[in-house]
C-alpha cells in the first residue's frame, strides 16, 4: 500500500481525482438528500450538459498547479466516448490513459503500470455520452458568475461535500479547468490552455501503456 501510494504523487491532478474516487470514501456518512437547484441553476446546468454532449474531441495543453506549488505541464487528448489521455512533460514521468473500461497510470521512471476501472472514477462527467448534470447525483452545487459557470461534484457517493470543481467559460460554454481537493485540504489545479475541439485524434495515442522490457542479462 505504501508504495502505490508513493506512485500516486507522481500522477498529479488527474490521478489525485481518481484516488480521490477510489479511498476517500471510506468511514464517512450518508450523503445528503439530492441537492435542489432553482430555475437558473437548473438552466445552467442543462447548458453545461448540452455542451458536455456536444464534445466529439478535446486536444489542448495543460497547466497544472499541486498543492505543494509544483507546476506541471502536458497534452490533454479526449475523445468520447470513453477515451483520455494526459501526458505529461519531462521530468514529470506520468502518463494517464483511459480507454477500453479501464484506466492506466503509467511511471515511466518506476516502470510501473497501474490499472483501474473507470466506473470506479468520477471520469463519467466527461467521457459519457449522454451526460445530465441535473440528475447526477455527484453534483453539489453549482455557481453562475458573469464569466464563468462553477460545477461543484464529488469523487464519491459517501462525500457529504464536494471536492471536485469544474470551471465553463460564459456565456460562450467551453471547459476551463478543475481543481480536485485531497483529503489533507490541499488543492491541485488543471488549467487548459488552447484546447481544440473536434479535431480528429492520433488513435494509437491511446494505446494501453505497458512497462519497458527489462534489458537482457549480460553472459
Amino acid at each position: 500500500m505504501a508504495q502505490t501510494k508513493s506512485r500516486l504523487k507522481f500522477a498529479g491532478a488527474f490521478f489525485a481525482l481518481l484516488s480521490a474516487a477510489l479511498t476517500m470514501g471510506a468511514g464517512q456518512a450518508p450523503p445528503p438528500a439530492r441537492i435542489q437547484f432553482n430555475d437558473a441553476q437548473k438552466a445552467a446546468l442543462d447548458r453545461v450538459s448540452a455542451y458536455l454532449n456536444s464534445i466529439t474531441t478535446i486536444n489542448s495543453n495543460f497547466i497544472q498547479l499541486g498543492p505543494d506549488g509544483q507546476m506541471d505541464q502536458g497534452q490533454f487528448l479526449l475523445e468520447k466516448p470513453g477515451k483520455l489521455r494526459f501526458a505529461y512533460n519531462a521530468p514529470n514521468p506520468t502518463m494517464v490513459v483511459a480507454t477500453g473500461g479501464n484506466v492506466y497510470v503509467q511511471n515511466r521512471r518506476l516502470n510501473t503500470v497501474d490499472r483501474y476501472s473507470l466506473s470506479d472514477t468520477p471520469l463519467g462527467l466527461l467521457l459519457s455520452e449522454n451526460v445530465n448534470l441535473k440528475a447526477n447525483t455527484a453534483i453539489t452545487g453549482m455557481d453562475i458568475r458573469d464569466d464563468a459557470l462553477v460545477v461543484h461534484a464529488r469523487t464519491s457517493n459517501n462525500r457529504q461535500q464536494g471536492n471536485i470543481t469544474l470551471v465553463f467559460s460564459n456565456p460562450g460554454i467551453e471547459l476551463r479547468q478543475w481543481t480536485v481537493k485531497d483529503n489533507q485540504g490541499g488543492t491541485t489545479m488543471v488549467a487548459l490552455h488552447g484546447p481544440v475541439m473536434g479535431a480528429a485524434v492520433d488513435e494509437s495515442l491511446f494505446a494501453v501503456p505497458v512497462k519497458a522490457p527489462k534489458p537482457a542479462k549480460a553472459k
